[in-house]
């Protein structure tokens, strides 16, 4: 049987394509939120603020429970979050025996139909580079790799 080939460091070449992969998504990333917050200054939001904008805005009332799990956060910085968020007037919080439930004021509605088809062409056309069959292929390779 024959030894699979291994570099300087013992790794296996798969494990070494892996991690030169992870080390890419995780540049691609980076770069994409550092170039969204540069868009998104035009109406001083930062990407956490947006994503809170969109959720809250696609929706006619969510919780704050809802909200953190949607966004992957803990319960801590959503409160940090959403009390700058309501400071500036785009949100409002509203207490329903235990639960907080969120909305959009109707400043935070101009600026969810402002902001939000704004940055949705500027998140497309990050891949432009690639082709409509690139992309379908990219897609299905990172749901295959989200299921694990």
């Amino acid at each position: 049987m024959e030894k699979p080939f291994k570099n300087k460091a013992g790794r296996k070449a798969g494990e070494r394509l892996g991690l030169l992969i992870w080390f890419r998504l995780s540049r691609v990333f980076n770069q994409s939120v550092k170039e969204s917050n540069q868009h998104l200054k035009e109406w001083n939001l930062t990407t956490a603020q947006f994503d809170v904008l969109v959720q809250v805005g696609s929706h006619n009332r969510l919780s704050q429970q809802e909200l953190a799990a949607k966004l992957l956060v803990s319960k801590g910085n959503i409160t940090q979050l959403l009390s700058k968020m309501e400071s500036l007037g785009y949100i409002k919080r509203e207490q329903e025996w235990k639960t907080k439930y969120l909305s959009l004021t109707e400043k935070g509605q101009e600026l969810f139909n402002q902001a939000v088809p704004s940055q949705e062409q500027f998140q497309a056309a990050q891949f432009d580079v690639l082709t409509r069959d690139e992309k379908k292929q990219l897609l299905n390779l990172l749901k295959k790799i989200q299921k694990g």
